[in-house]
């Protein structure tokens, strides 16, 4: 059986953006006019969904939605950015969401708001801030928002066998959601055992690597660590992304990886990105062990 996966963030709320904007935003009784372009070609901006609603209390507006795999410290900047944009561009009010795929590590906290002050001037931009692993999954199961339905491993309580089953039954069971089987499995992956996503998908886990579902989200992965090292100054976030990033290939973290972690690290970014998304593990351990090799000098 043989599935791709198209995980962009506007098919998929576009299934249903009435109860996407309803649950991202709170606010009842929303009446989708359209998903306006969230391209803004006089500047290098581009947010993931921007959505035109009506609402009786509210009247016409824009909903800003940025959906990110991992936090960035750059978030709140940009999100500031993006309702500026989108309110210059459309000349209507906005209302900017940000939804975390993943928690950050440690106890970071993710802020809901941009704030500066600059000679005595204030610049303040709030927004609403989603962590889907602190709402609960029952919430999504209880009354279905077919654009979460996808990410229901990664909700709180998600992590369970029956949860991910009734999740799958509801894309099955519902022709405009088919397509999204494979990232409700790549989800899936992260909190349940490999072998037993694929006995609750019935097919190859191989799938997933025919797909460009893992590649897209190990490069974002990739592009946060490195900029988030950067502006932290800190190597260990770059070791810690292209550990991340080789858990999303190979599904696993071993010793014999942690062997060549340094030589990648010394690699240019999109040279070290490249190698992981394109050989295995077998050929990625022989590239550094003929690496290893010609460095012996000759007697």
């Amino acid at each position: 059986m043989s599935k791709t996966a198209d995980i962009g963030s506007k098919r998929l709320i576009g299934t249903n953006p009435a109860a996407w904007a309803q649950w991202a935003t709170d606010i009842p009784d929303l009446q989708c006019l359209g998903i306006e372009s969230s391209s803004f070609e006089w500047v290098s901006r581009q947010t993931d969904v921007l959505l035109r609603m009506r609402s009786p209390q509210y009247g016409e507006f824009l909903i800003v939605n940025e959906i990110q795999t991992r936090y960035s410290s750059e978030m709140p900047r940009r999100m500031r950015a993006y309702a500026a944009l989108a309110e210059e561009k459309y000349r209507l009010p906005v209302y900017p969401v940000l939804v975390n795929l993943f928690p950050p590590s440690g106890d970071r906290e993710i802020p809901n708001r941009y704030q500066s002050e600059f000679c005595g001037l204030k610049a303040l931009q709030e927004y609403r801030r989603i962590n889907l692993w602190e709402f609960d999954v029952q919430r999504i199961l209880d009354r279905p928002i077919r654009p979460l339905i996808p990410f229901v491993p990664l909700f709180k309580n998600g992590n369970n066998e029956l949860v991910v089953r009734e999740a799958l039954g509801m894309l099955r069971a519902d022709e405009t959601l088919q397509d999204f089987e494979t990232l409700l499995a790549f989800f899936a992956t992260f909190v349940l055992d490999t072998q037993l996503v694929q006995n609750i998908m019935r097919w190859d886990m191989a799938i997933l690597e025919q797909s460009s579902l893992y590649r897209e989200l190990a490069q974002r992965e990739r592009q946060q660590g490195l900029q988030q090292g950067l502006q932290q100054g800190q190597q260990e976030q770059q070791r810690e992304t292209i550990k991340n990033i080789c858990r999303i290939r190979f599904r696993f973290w071993d010793e014999e990886l942690e062997n060549i972690l340094d030589r990648l690290l010394a690699l240019p970014a999109e040279e070290s990105t490249r190698l992981l998304l394109e050989l295995s593990k077998a050929e990625l351990l022989a590239r550094f062990a003929n690496d290893s090799c010609s460095e012996i000098p000759e007697e």
